[in-house]
């Protein structure tokens, strides 16, 4: 039950009631036309902008059409007061049984309150992480993977058919570096002294593993080959090995993926024929988007694959990039972002009408390009959206943090979760938007206080559990299931303090639409804060003022209406931190 979409179709009601019109004779847009709680609740229940939006095409002060309006919406009998504020904005203050009602939709849907059910689900596809098959999670895929995998919890909790995505990038250089940093590890565990590993290969302990199990299953036998026999059997398990690394970093941050694509795949022949890389190649060729041509060097850092000489071109500036592309060198081989298109291009045969890509800060330049290509493949069928990520700073009361030694040169995503555990990561990765830069204190996110975000929403949960807890033990022998107490007289809810409680939850639906509509999950870790702060607040009120205390073990009825207002906050939380991936704790101890 979204509240505010509920009370903008009654305004956009008494508006088409006004009969209004243009200079042009013609009915106004609405569109504009929004319902939203006031900055200050002194001011009322909701707000909305319709006069000064109107006023203009209409041709009349904002405050006189507000006068019109005003006298419509007070004819609604759930409207008990209208009042015009400023310029032209109206605030409306609504009836008891409003609030009512809401407290009844979250106790009747539980976790599922605030999602949203369409009738066609838009397939979408979230790849995020995505990071080389050459080692272990670093600090650096922290913040990406937690958001792309929220924002993928979000968009299906608003509706859409979500597949979680990992492109593994397996056909570039790098993975020779790693078969060969493999293989180097194998000789070592045929008891060879390699010394110090050569500059250009990966240095880091993870791969001993690797090298143990080459010479479990191979014995010595590949230590007398030639590279171009031993490289390729030594690619397929380091490989192989890596990915269930990665798999297991991941799964200790609470992210998985259905789909892991190889990029292999792009190039390999399909049973003989072409290439997914051809078949894009032959599809915006047969487009007129393909054309053979040299371009200017680009401004500041030239790319390794750039060469001023013809070769084959995607007319991405016809789409909104800033330069046309190379798709094949004048080698003939494909370029990086060649297989980016062909890429694409199998997402949208596949039937996504949304693709979302999470990338990191560094690859800020691919929005462009990439949007051109989802337009160019797809004719605009599959709408292109990416997220970037800004780098997170870790720090310990105030001290950058070590590297870790088992990783060779940087800091793992285990080494962090490890130590403060999945939730505090999850939490505050998204409690600040994807693109501000993050510092992660390691002290201060494991703190047991208000300072501390994932403990001050968690513990919120946890007090709502203990509240139900202690009137079970309290009240001996009453009835206290869901049933019962969807069925509690929320009319003796009157207080301030309850009423801006249930005003809160009252939001969580547009939240979760507002967010997903800008695919901005930290907007859900934003709320929740809200929420367990205004718990907070009301709990404080309650150790001054007994009467406001929850359990009242004299007035079985207002205990019980007071109880489903708690039960609705921690379904509320609990549904939010589900689509964050953090737990929603039923005790802290």
């Amino acid at each position: 039950m979204n509240i505010f979409a509920d009370f903008t179709q009654r305004v956009k009601n008494a508006l088409q009631s006004l009969e209004l019109k243009d200079s042009n004779g013609e009915t106004p847009d609405f569109s504009r036309v929004v319902v939203e709680a006031p900055r200050d609740a002194a001011h009322g229940d909701f707000a909305t902008n319709a006069a000064m939006v109107l006023a203009k095409p209409l041709g009349v002060k904002p405050r006189d059409l507000a006068e019109s309006i005003v006298a419509k919406l007070v004819e609604d009998p759930e409207v008990t007061e209208a009042t015009i504020a400023g310029p032209g904005f109206i605030n409306m203050r609504v009836a008891p049984i409003v609030w009512q009602r809401i407290l009844g939709s979250v106790l009747e849907l539980g976790v599922g309150f605030g999602s949203i059910r369409k009738d066609a689900a838009p397939k979408v596809n979230v790849e995020y992480v995505s990071a080389n098959p050459t080692g272990p999670m670093h600090v650096g895929h922290i913040r990406g993977a937690v958001v792309g995998d929220a924002l993928a919890n979000l968009l299906a909790f608003a509706g859409c058919d979500v597949v979680k995505e990992y492109y593994i990038n397996d056909a570039g250089s790098q993975i020779d570096t790693l078969a060969r940093s493999a293989y180097l590890r194998y000789r070592e565990a045929l008891g060879e002294d390699i010394g110090e590993i050569p500059s250009g290969l990966y240095p880091g302990d993870y791969l001993k593993p690797v090298g143990t199990q080459l010479k479990e299953e191979f014995g010595d036998t590949l230590k007398g080959k030639e590279e171009a026999d031993w490289l390729p059997l030594v690619k397929e398990r380091a490989i192989a090995a890596m990915l269930d690394l990665i798999r297991r970093d991941l799964a200790a941050l609470g992210v998985t993926h259905e789909v892991f694509f190889s990029e292999r795949t792009l190039h390999d022949r399909q049973n003989g024929g072409p290439s997914m890389i051809d078949h894009m190649l032959d599809s915006l060729r047969n487009k007129g988007l393909i054309y053979q041509g040299t371009l200017p060097p680009p401004k500041g850092q030239v790319p390794e694959d750039w060469e001023d000489r013809e070769q084959t071109l995607f007319r991405a500036s016809d789409f909104g990039d800033d330069t046309d592309r190379a798709l094949k060198k004048s080698d003939g081989s494909y370029t990086y972002f060649a297989a980016d298109v062909a890429y694409f291009q199998d997402k949208f045969e596949r039937g996504f009408q949304e693709a979302i890509y999470v990338l990191g800060a560094d690859h800020s330049g691919y929005a462009k390009r990439l949007q051109a290509v989802g337009k160019a493949v797809s004719d605009g069928k599959t709408d292109v959206i990416v997220r970037f990520c800004q780098m997170v700073k870790l720090m310990r009361d105030g001290e950058p943090v070590k590297m870790s030694k088992r990783s060779g040169d940087f800091i793992t995503l285990r080494d962090v979760v490890d130590e403060v555990g999945p939730d505090p990561v999850r939490f505050m990765m998204l409690f600040r938007k994807n693109d501000a830069q993050l510092d992660f204190d390691f002290k201060k996110v494991t703190e047991q206080s208000k300072d501390n975000p994932v403990f001050y929403v968690q513990y919120g949960h946890a007090r709502c559990c203990s509240v139900l807890r202690q009137a079970v033990l309290e009240l001996p022998g009453s009835e206290l299931g869901d049933s019962e107490l969807l069925n509690a007289d929320f009319t003796l809810l009157d207080d301030s303090g309850e009423l801006e409680l249930i005003a809160k939850m009252a939001e969580w639906p547009k939240v979760v639409e507002a967010a997903a509509e800008t695919h901005e999950p930290h907007r859900i870790a934003f709320y929740l804060h809200e929420l367990a702060s205004s718990l907070h607040g009301h709990w404080n009120r309650g150790k001054e003022m007994p009467h406001l205390r929850f359990i009242d073990i004299g007035n079985a009825k207002l205990t019980l209406a007071r109880l489903a207002l708690v039960r609705a906050i921690s379904l509320v939380l609990a549904s939010g931190l589900a689509i964050l991936g953090v737990n929603a704790p039923e005790e802290m101890r």
